[in-house]
């Protein structure tokens, strides 16, 4: 079964819009609603927990938190915190942060790879009620562990866009987030460069890493939908927002899905084709109704892929 999500992006919706539509989306029969936790904009987990707050089964992932911008122990402490208020309904996603932002606020690192490999081990190792010591380039801890660790550790996911951060994010998470500007060829593209990653660490391919495996590896792909009149010109000018000329009807179609409940599906399906085990999607930034859009979601195009 594919997992459907949406993205609630913190452009344009103000803090007070997010409880809100948490509660449009299950009443919508969403699975999950994903955040970003984009500079300068909302806090992710404040926004998380008041939105797991106000519903009942709906699952929250960030995708992603900027980890040179916490403290690894901070990073632990907050999942902890909402893994055991809401359980399994929390999915933290992590990354190397966008480094023009992390410049702006003296937090830009010299090795980002390093950095996410180093914080990503230990986030892992605390959630899984570890008690760590180590001293890395930029992680260090001395005997650290959670009072509070999690009955049933959440996966921690991270977002890789870069060959060598693929790789990297296929050998040490526990799975990932593929941007919504890849489209499909780029998430085949990622599939492959994270299986020689998990090869590399004695670890299964994601097409045979799904849930219920020995060696779960979650992959999550944000994916540029739309519906409605004009839906096509609508994301050739989101998409250009991300640096993707969709002027030609080929790279749209590669970049996108559109149209009916069962058209959506089916770019949805080519998603899940790959190996993608939840598919959340990205509505264009000038959606005219975001809580039309999720219920086309969730009454709708779900109910075709479970």
């Amino acid at each position: 079964m594919t997992t459907i999500g949406c993205i609630l992006a913190p452009y344009g919706n103000p803090p007070s819009r997010f409880v809100p539509f948490a509660r449009t989306a299950e009443a919508a029969g969403l699975d999950e609603v994903w955040l970003w936790e984009d500079c300068f904009l909302e806090s992710g987990p404040a926004a998380a927990s008041a939105m797991l707050s106000a519903t009942e089964r709906l699952r929250v992932g960030i995708g992603v938190m900027p980890l040179p911008l916490r403290n690894v122990a901070l990073t632990a402490m907050e999942t902890a915190t909402l893994d055991g208020m809401f359980p399994g309904r929390f999915l933290p996603g992590v990354g190397h942060g966008v480094q023009e932002w992390m410049g702006q606020v003296g937090a830009r690192v010299a090795s980002p790879l390093t950095l996410l490999r180093e914080q990503v081990t230990a986030l892992r190792a605390l959630l899984a009620g570890e008690r760590v010591t180590t001293s890395g380039r930029y992680v260090t801890l001395d005997d650290v562990a959670l009072d509070w660790p999690p009955a049933a550790a959440p996966p921690v996911l991270a977002a890789a866009k870069g060959p060598k951060t693929l790789r990297l994010v296929g050998e040490v998470a526990d799975g990932v987030v593929i941007d919504g500007d890849s489209g499909v060829s780029g998430a085949r593209r990622a599939v492959a460069l994270l299986d020689e990653g998990r090869a590399a660490a004695g670890l299964p391919p994601v097409a045979e890493s799904g849930p219920g495996s020995e060696h779960p590896f979650r992959a999550v792909a944000f994916a540029q939908t739309a519906t409605g009149d004009g839906a096509p010109a609508r994301l050739r000018s989101s998409l250009a927002r991300w640096q993707v000329d969709a002027t030609s009807d080929e790279v749209l179609a590669d970049h996108a899905t559109w149209g009916s409940a069962e058209q959506v599906a089916d770019g949805f399906r080519r998603f899940a084709a790959l190996g993608v085990s939840t598919v959340v999607a990205q509505p264009t930034l000038d959606e005219p109704d975001l809580d039309g859009f999720a219920a086309f979601l969730g009454e709708e195009v779900a109910p075709l892929l479970r």
